[in-house]
């Protein structure tokens, strides 16, 4: 060999070494960094990033849904009164109805009995429109006269200049008034879409509800399907639950404060218990400002006696709800403990106003339990295969390969 061969391996020798100790002297450094960390800040460390990680994924998944909300809305009221229509569906088809038939029954029953409480109510307020009338202007009256009289002592002069502010405020404003008035008629045309979207999705979740559920399992992963079909099997229970439980305390809230209001006389009996009625599916919140409403109009037209009393009723009623109702009734159905509903219904109603007060109970209740499902492990019992050759119906729009359609 060549002194300059010898030269040259000596120089890719010397390379060599200076490499690998370079790269031992960070890997010495890299080390001797992670023991000055201690162990709990490094544990910290992970979790924070990974946490922030699914923070950033929640928040972008509620954002969509906030921006979505015309349809998403719709989409969780059908999914509701899917749960509450599907025992009736059952039963009929126990009893050898025809599926199809078994469906339209069960979707007019209910479009009936919607119908027949908002009837009740817009008839009963035409029918005591006159006395309403006379009753509002002489609250109206009493409540001036209370003005000079009582403690604030106003004089009329005082009382008509606050009138006529009022009246030119209103003037100035009208423009913000007459895009208050397209705005309400832009709602009442989302309201108008909502409700026929929710109907449509409510008749095909009746219709082939399965066959979309197992549309969705497909979209994950094959080992994770037995996990998801079953969380989602013991969350459509709980919700089934949820439902046929708020029906059933709605119709206790409202037949109570109803009662009040009809032994005490007050007009518009039928119209405070649908309101009650509709109101009590926003757990601790819906009964209470209905309730309020009550009371209300008990002051308006019957007087301070009677508004106490009425009053004393709707206490009444929200702590049988609150103590018997929700603890052995709710709680076993939903499993949500009291505190964590007041926190997820404020939360709701800060996210997503009415809607997110409405949903964020049923919501959490099915994510409590879809949860402590895949957690328990109970899903490893099932087979995975089983979820891999059903036909997904209407839902597989796009032909599989090999498998083209004739023409």
């Amino acid at each position: 060999m060549g002194s300059n061969e010898k030269t040259a391996q000596g120089t890719s020798d010397r390379g060599r070494r200076h490499f690998f100790r370079r790269g031992h002297d960070v890997t010495s450094a890299e080390s001797s960094v992670e023991r000055a960390v201690p162990p709990g800040m490094r544990i910290a460390g992970a979790w924070s990033w990974r946490l922030l990680v699914i923070g950033a994924v929640l928040a972008v998944f509620v954002y969509l849904i906030i921006q979505l909300r015309l349809i998403v809305i719709p989409v969780f009221v059908a999914v509701l009164v899917a749960a509450l229509l599907v025992p009736l569906v059952e039963m009929l088809r126990r009893h050898r109805w025809p599926r199809w038939l078994a469906i339209t029954v069960s979707m007019l029953v209910m479009l009936v009995v919607v119908a027949g409480l908002l009837y009740l109510a817009i008839f009963q307020i035409r029918s005591e429109y006159g006395h309403l009338k006379e009753q509002s202007m002489t609250a109206y009256d009493d409540f001036r006269s209370w003005l000079t009289t009582g403690p604030l002592g106003l004089s009329q002069g005082q009382i008509e200049q606050y009138l006529a502010d009022l009246g030119k405020a209103l003037q100035q404003d009208s423009q913000v008034l007459i895009s208050g008035a397209l705005s309400i008629g832009s709602t009442l045309g989302h309201v108008l879409a909502g409700l026929l979207i929710a109907l449509f999705a409510t008749l095909f979740i009746l219709i082939d509800g399965r066959a979309i559920w197992m549309w969705i399992v497909r979209i994950f992963p094959r080992r994770a399907r037995a996990a998801i079909d079953g969380a989602g099997q013991a969350g459509w229970n709980t919700l089934r639950s949820f439902v046929k439980v708020q029906i059933l305390v709605a119709s206790i809230d409202a037949i109570g404060i109803g009662l009040g209001a009809f032994f005490l006389q007050l007009p518009l009996v039928i119209p405070i218990a649908v309101l009650v009625f509709l109101g009590s599916f926003i757990p601790v919140v819906g009964a209470v400002l209905t309730g309020a409403l009550a009371v209300f109009i008990a002051l308006i037209y019957n007087g301070w006696v009677a508004a106490l009393i009425m009053l004393g009723v709707v206490l009444l009623v929200q702590q049988i709800e609150g103590h018997i109702l929700q603890p052995l009734i709710m709680g076993s159905a939903v499993k949500v403990h009291p505190l964590a509903v007041v926190l997820v219904v404020a939360a709701g109603s800060m996210l997503a106003g009415i809607p997110g007060a409405l949903f964020a109970v049923p919501l959490a209740a099915v994510l409590n339990v879809m949860v402590s499902y895949i957690s328990s492990g109970e899903w490893r019992a099932h087979p995975v295969g089983a979820y891999d050759a059903r036909n997904p119906q209407l839902w597989q729009t796009v032909p599989r390969p090999g498998r083209m359609p004739h023409k």
